[in-house]
């Protein structure tokens, strides 16, 4: 059974994703950055060939078109948590990772490198630069409540998600950040310069 990458995501839809950023660069703006790194996070994971890609996107049934073909599944209601673990239960067979499309600089070559530590590890994580994690690989041995109940969207977000995995052997891949607010867009395009 091939590995299996989701990436999760919200439709593309005008004033409808990254809203802290929209507030000070627009919705227009907003909207073409979350395509543009959706985009862009899609190609170079469906392009590596080593494992399959899924989109898992909210809302469900919401139309998501990409210049690149992948599997579309939705995400389902419930908290982040009760949807991510959702998905991830789908892929029981082999590895699967679970990523945002937000940190601009992860790619496919990070998901090679999850799954290579999951020879020796339960699962791998990639820490997000505000405290959360952008990345969550996992093999077949799992905590039976993968999250609990983690502070969401705050700098305690990975630290409260790692006592779920105190008996697992855990790994980790690079540090990134993600792209949340003017400051964080500001630091992305200053980094591409």
């Amino acid at each position: 059974m091939r590995d299996t990458v989701i990436v999760f995501a919200r439709a593309p839809r005008l004033g409808k994703v990254k809203r802290r950023l929209a507030r000070d660069i627009g919705d227009r703006a907003a909207l073409g950055f979350h395509i543009g790194t959706l985009t862009d996070l899609v190609r170079d994971l469906v392009s590596c060939g080593r494992f399959d890609v899924v989109l898992a996107a909210t809302p469900d049934r919401a139309h998501v078109r990409l210049p690149v073909r992948v599997q579309r599944i939705d995400q389902g209601h419930g908290d982040l948590g009760a949807r991510m673990t959702r998905a991830l239960g789908r892929y029981r067979k082999g590895h699967v990772a679970l990523m945002g499309c937000d940190i601009p600089q992860a790619g496919a070559a990070d998901i090679r490198t999850a799954f290579r530590r999951l020879g020796t590890a339960d699962a791998v994580f990639g820490p997000a630069a505000d405290g959360g994690y952008w990345l969550i690989a996992l093999g077949p041995r799992r905590p039976a409540d993968l999250f609990g109940n983690p502070r969401w969207s705050s700098e305690h977000a990975l630290a409260d998600t790692l006592k779920k995995f105190r008996h697992h052997r855990v790994s980790f891949v690079r540090r990134l950040p993600d792209v949340d607010t003017v400051a964080d867009w500001r630091r992305h395009l200053a980094s591409k310069a």
